[in-house]
Parts: structure tokens; sequence; C-alpha cells
């Protein structure tokens, strides 16, 4: 039976001091944050094909640099997300941007004002107009016979082409041959763009065939890990495609949430090894915390071990 080692920090202390304190002490939300830490640190040294889980306003909390560098430094190979961070991202490249609000603000205020918030963040009604003229473009300029029979994922890969800042997460994944799946991409304004596209153009959007893409990722992978960023959709997508293999070898959860309701975004990582997402000889560890806060000092730390 290990002791619990009193945590010490001194004025000389980096984030890796930091953690192996924690690490040391391993208990409570200190114990997990550790390691957490350290399975990335492994997916990401090892021979592990690593998938990206975000769930939530996670561009607009301030995390696009942090995911486009984890994509270009070959971090991650494949990314599964929400249709909102993929509008976010646009958002910013189109010379918008994201600002410091209040959970207390006054909504009516707010709207009247053009600006729309997420929690304490918030957004212009203005630079919406923008991503609207500019993803109509995009889509006109895509070849009409790929837009006939187009995945999610050959969707981002060719806006990503397109876009003229080298901070997206769009552009670094086309740039970087990692693609970007997004199963429930039409519930988001970019959804809803394609919507209003397809009334007058050809516009045939195929969500199976990312399937073949994904479950190929995963057959020839060695080892797979998985990363999630908050739970829901991208959560299960990337653990539903491991169950053709047996399950996740390495897999890190950051959430918020409670499993007494029975959601995924609440369900500890252990829940999917009784169905066989998750292997129960897996190496994974379940943070309850703010992804905002915590994915950045993980990041941080495993990048000066590596």
């Amino acid at each position: 039976m290990d002791k619990v080692t009193q945590i010490k920090i001194d004025r000389n202390s980096d984030i890796t001091d930091v953690l192996s304190e924690y690490s040391a002490a391993g208990v409570l939300g200190a114990g997990d944050l550790a390691k957490g830490t350290s399975i990335i640190e492994e997916m990401i040294g090892g021979e592990s094909t690593v998938f990206l889980g975000l769930a939530g306003p996670l561009v607009a909390s301030g995390l696009r640099n942090i995911i486009a560098d984890l994509i270009r430094d070959d971090m991650v190979q494949g990314i599964v997300t929400n249709g909102a961070n993929l509008v976010h991202d646009l958002i910013e490249a189109f010379g918008g941007g994201h600002y410091q609000g209040a959970f207390g603000s006054d909504d009516a205020s707010l709207h009247d004002q053009g600006l729309g918030r997420i929690g304490n963040v918030l957004t212009k009604t203005a630079d919406f107009e923008t991503f609207e003229t500019r993803i109509q473009t995009m889509l006109h300029d895509m070849d009409e016979e790929l837009r006939e029979n187009i995945s999610v994922a050959e969707l981002t890969s060719e806006i990503g082409k397109k876009v003229d800042d080298e901070k997206s997460i769009l552009k670094t994944a086309y740039e970087k041959n990692v693609p970007i799946f997004s199963p429930g991409i039409t519930d988001s304004m970019l959804g809803l763009q394609m919507w209003m596209f397809q009334q007058d153009n050809t516009l045939k959007l195929n969500v199976l065939k990312d399937m073949t893409l994904l479950s190929d990722m995963v057959f020839n992978a060695n080892e797979t890990g998985g990363i999630f960023l908050g739970g829901g959709l991208p959560k299960h997508y990337i653990m539903g495609s491991n169950l053709l293999r047996g399950g996740l070898d390495r897999a890190v959860q950051i959430t918020l949430d409670r499993p007494e309701a029975g959601s995924l975004s609440g369900a500890r990582l252990e829940e999917g090894v009784s169905w066989g997402k998750v292997k129960d000889t897996s190496k994974k560890a379940t943070i309850i915390g703010d992804a905002t806060m915590l994915f950045p000092l993980m990041i941080w730390a495993v990048r000066k071990r590596i």
C-alpha cells in the first residue's frame, strides 16, 4: 500500500514537476490528471494512431492553436468534432473573432447589439454573416462531380484547402492529410449553409463514406488511442469504430458531466469495456474538470517530456 506523498511546489517548479508531485500523491483529481498526462505521452510518443474527439465550444474558448499544433506536429492522426468547432475555426479564418463576456450578461441587450453568447464567450452576428457568404463561395467553387457524392472528411478537406489561414485547424489538417470527421455536421451553422446551398445546387453528403476511411484507419493501426475533450457524438464515433478491433488501447477523457444521467458524456471510460469499445487491458483515465483549463496544461507537460 503506497503512502500519499504531500505535494511540494516551489518557485523553481515547472509543469512537469507539478505533475510528478500529483502522480506521487496519486489521489482524487490530481492523480487522474497525472495519469492521463502520462497516457497521452505514451500515445503520442509510441505507435498509437491517435484520435482526438472535440465536443463543446473548444475553438471559441481558445484551444484553436493547441489543436492545430497537435495536427501540425503529427501528434494526432484523426479528428472527430461537432460542427460548431468547424464553424468557429472558419469564423477566425475569415477575420472574425471570439470575445470575453460574462455568464451573468443581459442576453436581450446582447441580442440588440448583434452579439451571441456561448457561456462567457461572445460572438458577433456580423462575423457569422461573413461566414455565410464565404462558405457559400467555397461550396460553389468545389468540383460539382465531387459534390455528387462527398463524405464529411472529403468536405472538410476541400474547405481546408481553400482556407487562407495557417493557424486554421481545417487548413492544417488538409496540409497534413489528417481527416476531420464530423458525424453531426448538419447540426451546425455549416450544416444550415450546406442545406441552403443544396436547394439550388448539387450537394449530396454521404456520411457512410466516412465509415470506410475511419474503419481502415482503425484496422491498420498497431494501437489506437482516444483523447476525448468532452463526450457526446465525437466520443461515441471514435469508441464505436474501435469496437471493430476489440477496443481502444489507450484512452483519456476530460469531462464535467456526471454518470448518474446515463449519458456517454458522463460515463467513465471503464463503461466502454462492457461494450468492447475499450480494452479491459487498456490504459485509461477519466478526468473530471474543464478541458479548456486542463488540456493545455497536459499538452504543455507532454511537450516538455518528449
